[in-house]
């Protein structure tokens, strides 16, 4: 786990889900500055981004990164 202030949101979760269209999904929860948390739902392409950026070669390994890299899987 990266070790993170509480002034940065941070990925807390993320498991490979069923999408609406049958293709698996990644859902990525996240921990904001203020407590608040929420789900993000990555695309195949979007999660595998994600993964690299993070050197993450499961799932389980993004739980502590920062969200910056989640933003930057999303913007892509």
């Amino acid at each position: 786990m990266v070790a993170s202030g509480n002034d940065e949101a941070v990925i807390t979760d993320a498991t490979v889900s069923p999408g609406h269209d049958g293709e698996a999904v990644l859902v990525v929860r996240v921990r904001h500055e203020n407590g608040v948390t929420d789900a993000v739902t990555l695309d195949a392409d979007r999660a595998h981004r994600l993964l690299d950026a993070c050197g993450a070669r499961s799932p389980e390994e993004l739980r502590g990164k920062p969200r910056g890299l989640l933003l930057e899987a999303l913007a892509s």
